[in-house]
C-alpha cells in the first residue's frame, strides 16, 4: 500500500543554504549557519554580530531550526573564514546536515533525561562518516528529553525519552514501537541516517519515501516492542519570560520581531557572558544567571526589541523575508505586518504568518491563519477552529 504522505522524486537536488553554499537572494548573498542543538557561546555570537555589520544588512536572522543566518552577506568567503575561526564551521564537507534540534531547557528545567551531551555525539557522528555528507541539507534530526517540543517539528530521525534510560526512535516525526537503551541511541540515528542516505533515491526527506520508516528499520534489524504513542506535544511553542531554574539560577526567553536580531542588541547578550541557546522558535534563551543579573538583562534589553512578554501581539505575527529581500515577493510583507501589529490592526486573533506569495516559506507548524500577498492586497485564510 502506498504511503499517503510520499512524494514523487525530486527532480532537482536540494540547494538549502548553508555557509559555504550560499542562496543568492534578490537582496544579495544568504549565508546560514547551522548551530546543533541551538548552542552557541557569547564569543561565537559576537563573531556573528561583527560579521553582520561588516559583510551583511546588520542584523542575525534565526531560523525555524534554530540556526542563524545572514542576509546581504558581500563576501561569503570571508563570512565563512570567520565562522572557522570561530569553531562554527567544523566540516566543509557535512556543513549543510548538521540540522539539530534538542529540547532547549534540557538539563535546566524539567524533562526526563538530559540531552545536551547527545548532541555533540551526533554531530561529531555525522561529521566523521563521509556517506553522510550527501545527505540533503533538509534533513532534521530532534533530540527530545520526553516533554515533546521538538519532536512536535516533525524531524527525520529522532530521539524521544520515554523514561530514564529508555529511548524512542522517531522516524519521519512519528513513534514505530522502537525502544532503545540510552546508550545505544546515538548510535541508532547514525545508522538511521546511513539507511536515509541508502533509500532516499533523490528525495529530501524520510516522509516523502514510501514506506520510508518501515524500510529504515527493517535496514536496522529493529522492530516494534511497544505500541506506538504521540510523542508530539499540543502546544510545542516558545518558553517567555523569567524561568526559575531548580538550581536557583534563571533562563531568560526572550522573541524578537520576525526572528531577527540586530548587531547591537546581539553585542548585549554577548556582554552577559552566559550560555545561550537558539530556538527553533526564533527565541534567545539566556542560561543560568543570578536574580540580580536578570533583572538587569531585562530592564536594558526590553526597551532594545527583546520581549519578555508571553502576552505579545509581536509572538503571534511571523512573516516570510518579503520584498525588497525575495524576487518572487508581491509586498513587503514584514513591513505591512509590522504596521498591522503596531496599530493594532491585525487581521485575525492567534498565530498568524504574513507571507509574499502562495509559497507561505517560513510558515509555523500547526494551527496558523496565513495572510498571503496577492498583488492586489492580502487574503486571510483563517486556521481551522
Amino acid at each position: 500500500m502506498s504511503d499517503p504522505e510520499s512524494s514523487p522524486e525530486r527532480s532537482r537536488p536540494d540547494a538549502c543554504p548553508g555557509a559555504l553554499q550560499v542562496h543568492q537572494a534578490a537582496d544579495g548573498a544568504l549565508s546560514r549557519v547551522r548551530l546543533p542543538g541551538g548552542a552557541i557561546a557569547p564569543e561565537q555570537l559576537q563573531v556573528l554580530a561583527d560579521a553582520a555589520r561588516d559583510l551583511g544588512n546588520g542584523e542575525v536572522e534565526l531560523t525555524s531550526r534554530g540556526n542563524l543566518q545572514l542576509r546581504e552577506v558581500t563576501d561569503p568567503g570571508a563570512f565563512a573564514d570567520r565562522l572557522s575561526a570561530a569553531g562554527l564551521l567544523p566540516s566543509a564537507t557535512h556543513e549543510r546536515v548538521r540540522n539539530i534540534l534538542a529540547t532547549p531547557l534540557s538539563g535546566r528545567i524539567g524533562g526526563l533525561v538530559d540531552v545536551r551531551d547527545w548532541v555533540p555525539q551526533l554531530d561529531a557522528g555525522l561529521c566523521a562518516d563521509p556517506r553522510l555528507a550527501d545527505l540533503p541539507g533538509r534533513v532534521l534530526f530532534t533530540l527530545d528529553d520526553g516533554r515533546g517540543d521538538v519532536t512536535g517539528l516533525a524531524g527525520d530521525i529522532g530521539l524521544h525519552a520515554v523514561g530514564p534510560d529508555r529511548l524512542a526512535l522517531v522516524l519521519a516525526g512519528r513513534d514505530h514501537g522502537v525502544r532503545l537503551p540510552a546508550g545505544d541511541a546515538v548510535a541508532a540515528a547514525l545508522d538511521a541516517a546511513r539507511a536515509l542516505r541508502e533509500i532516499r533515491g533523490t528525495r529530501w526527506r524520510l516522509h516523502e519515501i514510501e514506506g520510508g520508516p518501515d524500510r529504515v528499520l527493517e535496514r536496522l534489524g529493529l522492530a516494534a516492542t511497544t505500541d506506538p504513542v504521540d510523542l508530539a506535544a499540543a502546544d510545542a511553542s516558545a518558553p517567555i519570560g523569567w524561568l526559575d531554574q531548580p538550581d536557583g539560577r534563571v533562563t531568560l526567553a526572550a522573541g524578537l520581531r520576525f526572528g531577527i536580531l540586530p548587531a547591537r542588541v546581539a553585542d548585549f547578550l554577548v556582554a552577559v557572558e552566559r550560555p545561550i541557546t537558539i530556538t527553533p522558535w526564533r527565541s534567545v534563551l539566556l542560561h543560568d544567571l543570578d536574580e540580580w543579573a536578570a533583572e538587569q538583562v531585562v530592564r536594558v534589553l526590553a526597551p532594545m526589541g527583546l520581549i519578555f512578554d508571553a502576552n505579545s501581539p509581536w509572538l503571534q505575527v511571523s512573516a516570510c523575508a518579503g520584498r525588497p529581500g525575495c524576487a518572487k515577493s508581491l509586498a513587503d510583507v514584514r513591513g505591512d505586518a509590522a504596521a498591522a501589529v503596531e496599530s493594532g490592526d491585525l487581521p485575525a486573533d492567534g498565530r498568524q504568518h504574513w507571507a509574499g506569495c502562495e509559497r507561505k516559506c517560513g510558515r509555523p507548524r500547526g494551527a496558523v491563519t496565513d495572510v498571503v500577498a496577492t498583488g492586489d492586497g492580502y487574503r486571510v485564510d483563517r486556521a481551522p477552529s
